[in-house]
């Protein structure tokens, strides 16, 4: 009898948890079926999963709250699906709203999953990851000594967030180097999604995110390049790197604003009827001026919409590297009391038609990262031989001024000499002088505005 009673209890209770779940697939699905419509497959799995959720609360080691069993369960389903899907409790909710806002707190990385490690999409400028030198591709495989093996994406965010001003302990594994160990001390994260500086006449902007302040920024920069250039102003350099994205709306935006006319993006569902299309409208605000955009493998999600956008609708130059491939669109469903569940509901396809997903956006013009040097070729010229022709005057004249300028080199050296560059430090140096993507970047739009200039 008791027996009886007990199986009959455990049957209540998994018909119960059984129900209840039910009702929440019947919920959440996009198309809201009732229970009635459930097929017996559905049935079956729901009864096992019920079955199992019962045997844990009855005979694990631990008691476990049932709150943290059903959240865990939420956790493993949404996280293998892909590794973007994901839970988010009231907490990681609010500071993903923060987030979008431009002011967050953390290390300043964007993460995603790989082979169960955390991969990094992108530290953001001037945060602590960054100035810690962590880069897009890196491999974190520990925090404060512990393996993040087997951890969910936000079980691994979560230890690496913490109190402003506290150190954490990651551990990098970066292509074939040897895993080795980086100390950060965490931060608020103030993002300025917008930067600005101007090189020889070029405009150049770096969007570090897309938030709620980027389109607002970028306007006032462009604003700011024509009336201090005018007539002068030649074009800009957009730079897209270690960009891992944010808002469709700003990514939409920013593509507006030097598009006349088009498709920008277009997302599809699992069904075709979901698909909707985004169009530009008229008004380019450098007036088709020569545009280059600089992308690499850490341009991600946003990034690619708007280098695809400018890429096939010939607006721009994309230079660099083949970015992220990031081409998938979560929507964020809030779970009143619960948080939130972020879901991937559709892939975005560029103008063209290309899905980014996994493939991301191939530059126009290829440039891998380098280093910039002066080199001495011991270059001879005409000048430079003795006797030429007009140089003996020339020669004649400098023999005069010999005792002065003695004066003067005696108090320079070889190793003080930095006409080249060579020497200085590189805080000392103009950012075009050692970035060799964006050297490239401003020598091609001289170019157009050589050749542009020769037609007219």
């Amino acid at each position: 009898m008791e027996n009886y009673l007990f199986v009959s209890k455990k049957i209540i209770s998994i018909s119960l948890i059984s129900a209840f779940f039910l009702l929440a697939v019947g919920y959440f699905s996009p198309f809201n079926l009732s229970v009635e419509a459930k097929n017996s497959e559905t049935y079956r799995q729901l009864t096992l999963f019920g079955d199992v959720f019962q045997r844990v609360r009855e005979a694990y080691v631990e008691e476990v709250p049932d709150k943290k069993l059903i959240k865990s369960a939420i956790n493993g389903m949404l996280a293998n699906l892909d590794p973007h899907s994901s839970f988010m409790d009231d907490e990681d909710f609010e500071d993903m709203q923060v987030q979008t806002k431009g002011a967050f707190g953390g290390l300043g990385i964007e993460v995603t999953m790989e082979d169960g490690f955390v991969k990094v999409v992108s530290p953001i400028d001037d945060t602590p990851a960054d100035k810690a030198n962590i880069q897009p591709g890196d491999l974190i495989i520990g925090i404060d000594d512990e393996g993040v093996y087997g951890l969910t994406l936000d079980e691994a965010v979560e230890k690496l967030r913490g109190e402003i001003g506290e150190p954490v302990v990651i551990t990098i594994r970066r292509g074939n180097i040897d895993p080795f160990e980086v100390k950060i001390i965490r931060d608020e994260i103030k993002i300025s999604s917008v930067k600005s500086e101007i090189f020889d006449n070029i405009g150049y902007i770096r969007l570090t995110t897309f938030s709620q302040q980027t389109t607002p920024g970028l306007v006032k920069e462009v604003q700011n390049f024509k009336k201090e250039l005018g007539d002068k102003f030649q074009g800009i350099v957009l730079d897209l790197r270690n960009n891992p994205g944010g808002l469709l709306s700003e990514a939409i935006s920013v593509s507006d604003s030097f598009l006349e006319l088009g498709e920008i993006v277009s997302t599809r569902g699992r069904d075709g009827k979901d698909s909707t299309h985004h169009y530009s409208r008229p008004g380019d605000i450098i007036n088709g001026l020569p545009l280059v955009v600089l992308i690499n493998s850490g341009s991600a999600s946003a990034s690619e919409i708007v280098a695809g956008a400018l890429k096939d609708h010939k607006r721009a130059v994309i230079l660099g590297t083949r970015s992220f491939g990031k081409g998938s669109v979560q929507t964020v469903i809030p779970l009143p009391g619960h948080g939130a569940m972020r879901l991937t509901t559709a892939r975005y396809y560029t103008p063209s038609g290309i899905s980014i997903q996994a493939k991301g956006i191939s530059p126009d013009i290829e440039v891998e990262v380098a280093k910039i040097e002066p080199i001495d070729f011991g270059i001879v010229r005409e000048e430079d031989i003795r006797g030429a022709l007009d140089k003996k005057q020339e020669d004649d004249k400098a023999n005069k001024n010999a005792d002065n300028e003695d004066n003067i080199s005696e108090t320079l050296s070889n190793d003080n000499e930095t006409s080249l560059g060579d020497n200085l430090d590189v805080s000392e140096k103009r950012q075009d002088e050692i970035d060799f993507q964006l050297s490239r970047a401003l020598d091609l739009i001289r170019g157009a505005s050589v050749f542009n200039s020769l037609k007219k």
